[in-house]
C-alpha cells in the first residue's frame, strides 16, 4: 500500500499514479458520487477525452473491463474491479454557475473548483479541466434522449478500482452537490487506496 487517505465530503485529492499502479476508490456510506479526471503525467496536454473513451467502449457508461482513453487514443486507466456498475460519463462537474443557473444558489461549494485546487500543486488550473468520468453517479437516458442525475445506486463499501496505463495524474473531487440526488442529498467521505 503507498497511499489509504479518507477524503471528507466536499474534499479534493490529487497524484501520480505510475504504469501498473492500482487506484481503488471506495464509496464509504454509499450514494457519494466522484468526479475523476486523469492526465498523461508527463504531458498533461493529453488527458481524459470522454467522447473517446465512449466510443471505443461503445457505451456512455464505463465499468469493469472499460479503459479511459486520451485525445490520442492511448489508455490512461483501465477498469479492474467495480462492485457498484453505474458510473456517468455525460453529466460532468457541477460549477458554482451551473448551480445557480439550475438551482438559483449563489457561490456553493462544487467539483470544477475542487478540480482546479487539486491541479493547482501540478501546474495545472481551469484550461486543464475537461468533461469527466463521476464514480458511483448515476445518469440514466430515455429513449427519446432526456437525461436527469438520479439517485446514486452504490452501497457502502462499493468501489472501483483503475490500473494506470501510463504515468498518469489523477485528480478527485468528492463531490459537495446537495441540490440534486448524485450525493443523496448528502455528501459523505470516501476513501482512497494507491498499490503497487
Amino acid at each position: 500500500m503507498i497511499e489509504d487517505t479518507v477524503i471528507a465530503p466536499g474534499g479534493h485529492w490529487g497524484r501520480i499514479i505510475a504504469k501498473g499502479q492500482t487506484l481503488r476508490i471506495v464509496d464509504l456510506e454509499g450514494q457519494q458520487a466522484v468526479d475523476f479526471l486523469c492526465y498523461n503525467a508527463a504531458r498533461p496536454e493529453e488527458r481524459y477525452n470522454a467522447a473517446d473513451t465512449m466510443k471505443y467502449a461503445g457505451s456512455i457508461y464505463v465499468g469493469k473491463g472499460v479503459s479511459l482513453y486520451s485525445g490520442l487514443g492511448r489508455k490512461l486507466f483501465t477498469v479492474v474491479e467495480d462492485t457498484c456498475g453505474h458510473h456517468d460519463t455525460i453529466g460532468g462537474c457541477c460549477s458554482a454557475e451551473s448551480n445557480e443557473l439550475r438551482y438559483k444558489v449563489k457561490d456553493t461549494p462544487n467539483c470544477r473548483d475542487n478540480f482546479v485546487r487539486a491541479l493547482a500543486p501540478f501546474g495545472l488550473g481551469m484550461k486543464d479541466v475537461v468533461a469527466n468520468v463521476n464514480w458511483f453517479m448515476y445518469v440514466p437516458v430515455a429513449a427519446d434522449g432526456t437525461m436527469a442525475i438520479a439517485l446514486g445506486p452504490s452501497k457502502p463499501g462499493d468501489h472501483v478500482e483503475l490500473r494506470a496505463d501510463m504515468d498518469a495524474l489523477a485528480v478527485i473531487s468528492n463531490c459537495p452537490q446537495i441540490y440534486n440526488p448524485a450525493n443523496g442529498f448528502k455528501p459523505t467521505p470516501i476513501r482512497i487506496q494507491v498499490r503497487d
